[in-house]
Protein backbone atom coordinates (compact mmCIF):
# COMPACT_ATOMS: atom_id res chain seq x y z
CA UNK A 1 0.00 0.00 0.00
CA UNK A 2 1.43 3.60 -0.82
CA UNK A 3 1.89 5.98 1.96
CA UNK A 4 0.73 9.59 1.98
CA UNK A 5 0.07 11.93 3.64
CA UNK A 6 -2.41 15.72 4.28
CA UNK A 7 -2.10 18.41 6.34
CA UNK A 8 -4.89 20.31 8.00
CA UNK A 9 -4.99 23.51 10.22
CA UNK A 10 -8.01 24.48 11.85
CA UNK A 11 -9.24 26.58 14.13
CA UNK A 12 -11.51 25.85 17.28
CA UNK A 13 -13.65 28.38 19.79
CA UNK A 14 -15.56 27.23 22.51
CA UNK A 15 -17.62 29.51 22.02
CA UNK A 16 -18.93 28.11 18.34
CA UNK A 17 -22.96 27.91 18.23
CA UNK A 18 -22.89 29.92 21.63
CA UNK A 19 -22.28 33.54 20.76
CA UNK A 20 -24.22 34.89 18.05
CA UNK A 21 -22.38 36.19 14.79
CA UNK A 22 -23.57 38.13 11.96
CA UNK A 23 -26.01 36.52 9.10
CA UNK A 24 -22.68 36.71 6.68
CA UNK A 25 -20.12 35.21 9.14
CA UNK A 26 -22.15 32.66 9.99
CA UNK A 27 -22.92 31.50 6.31
CA UNK A 28 -19.32 31.92 5.85
CA UNK A 29 -17.99 29.66 8.15
CA UNK A 30 -20.86 26.65 7.72
CA UNK A 31 -19.72 26.47 4.20
CA UNK A 32 -15.89 26.49 5.24
CA UNK A 33 -17.20 23.64 7.55
CA UNK A 34 -18.64 22.08 4.72
CA UNK A 35 -16.26 22.47 2.40
CA UNK A 36 -13.36 20.79 3.99
CA UNK A 37 -15.66 17.92 5.63
CA UNK A 38 -16.20 16.72 2.11
CA UNK A 39 -12.44 17.56 1.15
CA UNK A 40 -11.64 15.21 4.38
CA UNK A 41 -14.34 12.05 2.93
CA UNK A 42 -12.76 12.08 -0.70
CA UNK A 43 -9.28 12.15 0.24
CA UNK A 44 -10.56 9.08 2.32
CA UNK A 45 -7.66 9.04 5.39
CA UNK A 46 -6.69 5.60 6.90
CA UNK A 47 -5.40 7.20 10.13
CA UNK A 48 -5.51 10.89 11.68
CA UNK A 49 -3.07 12.56 14.26
CA UNK A 50 -4.78 15.02 15.95
CA UNK A 51 -2.19 17.65 17.62
CA UNK A 52 -4.53 19.93 19.98
CA UNK A 53 -3.89 21.86 23.17
CA UNK A 54 -6.23 21.76 26.62
CA UNK A 55 -7.82 24.63 28.57
CA UNK A 56 -7.17 23.03 32.11
CA UNK A 57 -9.38 20.43 31.54
CA UNK A 58 -7.14 17.21 31.07
CA UNK A 59 -3.56 18.70 32.06
CA UNK A 60 -2.72 20.99 34.90
CA UNK A 61 0.48 22.60 36.23
CA UNK A 62 1.00 20.32 38.61
CA UNK A 63 2.41 18.31 35.82
CA UNK A 64 2.30 19.90 32.81
CA UNK A 65 4.33 18.15 29.79
CA UNK A 66 5.13 20.04 26.91
CA UNK A 67 3.51 17.78 24.54
CA UNK A 68 2.04 14.06 25.03
CA UNK A 69 1.07 11.09 23.25
CA UNK A 70 -2.19 9.24 24.16
CA UNK A 71 -2.37 5.77 23.64
CA UNK A 72 -6.28 5.94 25.14
CA UNK A 73 -8.20 9.54 25.27
CA UNK A 74 -11.40 10.64 26.24
CA UNK A 75 -13.02 14.27 25.35
CA UNK A 76 -14.83 15.78 28.51
CA UNK A 77 -17.49 17.60 26.54
CA UNK A 78 -17.10 21.16 27.96
CA UNK A 79 -18.71 24.13 25.88
CA UNK A 80 -21.69 21.47 24.65
CA UNK A 81 -18.75 19.81 22.22
CA UNK A 82 -19.36 15.83 22.31
CA UNK A 83 -18.16 13.27 25.42
CA UNK A 84 -16.85 10.05 24.77
CA UNK A 85 -14.37 7.90 24.09
CA UNK A 86 -11.95 8.65 21.24
CA UNK A 87 -10.85 6.03 18.35
CA UNK A 88 -7.56 6.11 19.32
CA UNK A 89 -4.80 3.47 17.71
CA UNK A 90 -2.88 2.65 20.97
CA UNK A 91 -0.34 0.78 19.60
CA UNK A 92 0.68 3.26 16.68
CA UNK A 93 0.57 5.98 19.25
CA UNK A 94 2.58 3.61 21.56
CA UNK A 95 4.82 3.40 18.92
CA UNK A 96 5.39 6.64 17.98
CA UNK A 97 5.98 7.47 21.27
CA UNK A 98 9.05 4.58 20.80
CA UNK A 99 10.51 6.40 18.06
CA UNK A 100 10.15 9.64 19.21
CA UNK A 101 11.98 8.33 22.44
CA UNK A 102 14.80 6.43 20.14
CA UNK A 103 15.35 9.92 18.00
CA UNK A 104 16.30 12.40 20.72
CA UNK A 105 12.81 13.36 21.65
CA UNK A 106 11.61 12.67 25.42
CA UNK A 107 7.40 12.19 24.75
CA UNK A 108 5.42 11.57 27.83
CA UNK A 109 2.54 9.20 27.46
CA UNK A 110 -0.69 8.87 28.96
CA UNK A 111 -2.84 5.73 29.26
CA UNK A 112 -6.26 7.45 29.63
CA UNK A 113 -5.78 11.25 28.58
CA UNK A 114 -8.68 13.62 28.68
CA UNK A 115 -8.91 16.24 25.75
CA UNK A 116 -11.54 18.68 25.81
CA UNK A 117 -13.16 20.96 22.84
CA UNK A 118 -9.88 21.50 21.75
CA UNK A 119 -9.90 18.09 20.13
CA UNK A 120 -13.63 17.27 19.94
CA UNK A 121 -14.35 20.08 18.01
CA UNK A 122 -12.28 19.35 14.55
CA UNK A 123 -13.48 15.74 14.80
CA UNK A 124 -17.13 16.79 15.20
CA UNK A 125 -17.13 19.07 12.78
CA UNK A 126 -15.29 16.49 10.06
CA UNK A 127 -17.28 13.57 10.67
CA UNK A 128 -19.71 14.26 12.51
CA UNK A 129 -19.49 12.33 16.13
CA UNK A 130 -16.55 10.85 17.69
CA UNK A 131 -16.54 7.97 15.79
CA UNK A 132 -13.69 8.31 12.97
CA UNK A 133 -10.82 6.68 11.42
CA UNK A 134 -8.02 5.80 13.91
CA UNK A 135 -6.83 9.05 15.62
CA UNK A 136 -3.27 9.00 17.56
CA UNK A 137 -4.10 12.05 19.91
CA UNK A 138 -0.76 14.73 20.82
CA UNK A 139 -1.89 16.92 23.53
CA UNK A 140 0.34 20.07 23.27
CA UNK A 141 1.09 22.29 25.74
CA UNK A 142 -0.32 26.06 24.81
CA UNK A 143 -0.78 28.31 27.98
CA UNK A 144 1.97 27.11 30.79
CA UNK A 145 5.20 28.66 30.18
CA UNK A 146 8.12 27.93 30.56
CA UNK A 147 6.79 24.29 29.38
CA UNK A 148 5.58 25.52 26.30
CA UNK A 149 7.65 24.13 23.14
CA UNK A 150 9.49 26.98 21.55
CA UNK A 151 9.12 27.19 17.30
CA UNK A 152 12.01 25.86 16.02
CA UNK A 153 11.48 22.86 18.43
CA UNK A 154 7.78 22.51 16.70
CA UNK A 155 9.18 22.11 13.27
CA UNK A 156 11.94 19.47 14.39
CA UNK A 157 8.75 17.61 16.08
CA UNK A 158 7.07 17.29 13.55
CA UNK A 159 9.89 16.12 11.02
CA UNK A 160 10.02 13.42 13.39
CA UNK A 161 6.95 12.55 13.84
CA UNK A 162 7.09 12.16 9.86
CA UNK A 163 9.77 10.00 9.96
CA UNK A 164 7.80 7.63 12.07
CA UNK A 165 4.59 7.99 9.58
CA UNK A 166 6.93 6.78 6.84
CA UNK A 167 6.95 3.37 8.43
CA UNK A 168 3.51 3.18 8.26
CA UNK A 169 1.31 2.49 5.36
CA UNK A 170 -1.96 4.06 3.86
CA UNK A 171 -3.17 8.09 3.96
CA UNK A 172 -2.39 9.66 7.20
CA UNK A 173 -4.44 13.18 8.14
CA UNK A 174 -2.35 15.31 9.83
CA UNK A 175 -4.78 18.10 12.17
CA UNK A 176 -3.38 20.96 13.92
CA UNK A 177 -6.59 22.17 15.87
CA UNK A 178 -5.72 25.92 17.72
CA UNK A 179 -4.98 29.18 17.07
CA UNK A 180 -4.48 31.40 15.51
CA UNK A 181 -4.82 35.01 16.82
CA UNK A 182 -7.02 34.84 20.05
CA UNK A 183 -6.69 35.63 24.34
CA UNK A 184 -9.55 34.32 25.79
CA UNK A 185 -9.56 34.53 29.64
CA UNK A 186 -7.61 31.40 30.23
CA UNK A 187 -6.00 32.43 33.93
CA UNK A 188 -2.00 31.93 34.42
CA UNK A 189 -0.53 31.64 37.33
CA UNK A 190 0.07 35.25 37.69
CA UNK A 191 -3.34 35.64 38.49
CA UNK A 192 -4.12 37.52 41.86
CA UNK A 193 -6.50 35.17 43.21
CA UNK A 194 -4.79 31.77 45.28
CA UNK A 195 -7.99 29.99 44.83
CA UNK A 196 -7.76 30.61 40.23
CA UNK A 197 -4.25 29.67 40.73
CA UNK A 198 -5.34 26.30 42.72
CA UNK A 199 -7.68 25.54 40.28
CA UNK A 200 -5.16 25.63 37.46
CA UNK A 201 -2.27 23.78 39.01
CA UNK A 202 -4.23 20.80 40.99
CA UNK A 203 -6.28 18.33 38.93
CA UNK A 204 -10.08 18.24 39.74
CA UNK A 205 -13.38 18.00 37.69
CA UNK A 206 -15.70 21.03 37.90
CA UNK A 207 -18.65 21.11 39.13
CA UNK A 208 -21.95 22.06 37.07
CA UNK A 209 -21.99 25.29 38.13
CA UNK A 210 -18.32 26.22 38.08
CA UNK A 211 -18.35 24.55 33.85
CA UNK A 212 -21.37 27.16 33.73
CA UNK A 213 -19.81 30.10 35.13
CA UNK A 214 -16.87 29.39 32.85
CA UNK A 215 -18.68 29.00 29.69
CA UNK A 216 -20.56 32.41 30.86
CA UNK A 217 -17.19 34.30 31.24
CA UNK A 218 -15.53 33.82 28.05
CA UNK A 219 -19.07 34.36 26.43
CA UNK A 220 -19.04 37.23 27.62
CA UNK A 221 -15.25 38.30 26.31
CA UNK A 222 -16.61 37.54 23.23
CA UNK A 223 -19.31 39.80 23.21
CA UNK A 224 -17.11 42.60 24.78
CA UNK A 225 -14.30 41.97 22.09
CA UNK A 226 -17.26 41.87 19.41
CA UNK A 227 -18.32 45.80 20.82
CA UNK A 228 -14.61 47.23 20.88
CA UNK A 229 -13.96 46.81 24.49
CA UNK A 230 -10.37 47.89 24.77
CA UNK A 231 -9.58 45.62 28.06
CA UNK A 232 -9.86 42.59 25.64
CA UNK A 233 -6.92 42.23 22.98
CA UNK A 234 -8.28 42.28 19.94
CA UNK A 235 -6.99 39.59 17.37
CA UNK A 236 -4.41 40.35 14.85
CA UNK A 237 -5.56 39.13 11.33
CA UNK A 238 -2.20 40.59 9.87
CA UNK A 239 -0.18 37.54 12.14
CA UNK A 240 -2.18 35.35 11.14
CA UNK A 241 -2.13 35.69 7.00
CA UNK A 242 1.86 35.43 8.26
CA UNK A 243 1.33 32.38 9.87
CA UNK A 244 -0.66 30.85 7.17
CA UNK A 245 1.05 32.00 4.30
CA UNK A 246 4.60 30.43 5.43
CA UNK A 247 2.69 27.10 6.50
CA UNK A 248 1.36 27.22 2.80
CA UNK A 249 4.52 28.01 1.14
CA UNK A 250 6.44 25.36 3.40
CA UNK A 251 9.01 28.09 4.38
CA UNK A 252 8.93 26.97 8.27
CA UNK A 253 11.73 28.46 8.93
CA UNK A 254 11.01 31.71 8.72
CA UNK A 255 8.86 31.15 11.51
CA UNK A 256 11.63 29.51 13.68
CA UNK A 257 12.94 33.25 14.84
CA UNK A 258 9.50 34.46 16.35
CA UNK A 259 9.97 34.45 20.35
CA UNK A 260 7.41 33.32 22.66
CA UNK A 261 7.13 36.68 23.50
CA UNK A 262 6.55 38.34 20.16
CA UNK A 263 3.39 35.81 19.68
CA UNK A 264 1.98 37.05 22.86
CA UNK A 265 2.28 40.70 22.52
CA UNK A 266 1.10 40.49 19.08
CA UNK A 267 -1.18 37.61 18.60
CA UNK A 268 -2.36 36.70 22.15
CA UNK A 269 -1.38 34.71 25.19
CA UNK A 270 -3.64 31.73 23.60
CA UNK A 271 -2.01 31.98 19.76
CA UNK A 272 0.66 29.46 20.92
CA UNK A 273 -1.84 26.96 20.01
CA UNK A 274 -1.05 27.53 16.48
CA UNK A 275 2.07 25.84 16.67
CA UNK A 276 -0.17 22.98 16.63
CA UNK A 277 -0.61 23.37 13.09
CA UNK A 278 3.08 23.97 12.64
CA UNK A 279 3.80 20.52 14.68
CA UNK A 280 1.43 19.00 11.72
CA UNK A 281 2.89 20.72 8.67
CA UNK A 282 6.11 19.72 9.51
CA UNK A 283 4.70 16.52 9.32
CA UNK A 284 3.64 16.57 5.90
CA UNK A 285 6.39 16.96 3.19
CA UNK A 286 6.39 19.77 0.69
CA UNK A 287 5.40 16.93 -2.23
CA UNK A 288 2.49 16.09 0.27
CA UNK A 289 1.36 19.35 0.19
CA UNK A 290 1.82 20.68 -3.07
CA UNK A 291 -1.93 21.09 -3.74
CA UNK A 292 -3.78 23.98 -1.15
CA UNK A 293 -7.38 22.53 -1.44
CA UNK A 294 -8.72 24.95 0.81
CA UNK A 295 -8.31 28.16 2.49
CA UNK A 296 -10.40 30.12 4.69
CA UNK A 297 -10.02 33.21 7.00
CA UNK A 298 -12.21 34.96 8.45
CA UNK A 299 -11.39 37.55 12.24
CA UNK A 300 -14.62 36.26 14.05
CA UNK A 301 -14.27 38.57 17.78
CA UNK A 302 -17.68 36.99 18.61
CA UNK A 303 -15.64 33.42 18.84
CA UNK A 304 -12.73 35.07 19.92
CA UNK A 305 -10.54 33.91 17.31
CA UNK A 306 -8.88 34.65 14.40
CA UNK A 307 -10.97 31.83 12.82
CA UNK A 308 -8.58 29.97 9.96
CA UNK A 309 -8.53 26.50 7.64
CA UNK A 310 -5.89 25.33 5.77
CA UNK A 311 -5.67 22.29 3.72
CA UNK A 312 -2.99 20.76 1.71
CA UNK A 313 -2.58 16.98 0.00
CA UNK A 314 -0.51 15.40 -2.79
Amino acid sequence: MSRARAFLGMSHSPLLGLNPVAAEVSAGLSAAFDAVKAAVAAWRPDRVVLIGPDHYNGFFNELMPPYCIGTQASAVGDYGTLAGALNVDGAAAEALAAHLMDHGFDAAVSRCMQVDHGFAQALEVLWGSLVTPPVIPIFMNAVAQPGVLRVARCIELGRAIGAYLDTLPGRTLLIGSGGLSHEPPVPTLAHPDAAVRERITVRSTPTPAERDAKTRRVMATGCALAAGDPSVKPLAPDWDARWMRALQSGDLESLAALSEDSITREAGLSAHESKSWLIARAAVSDADAARCVLQYYRAIPELIAGFGILMLQP
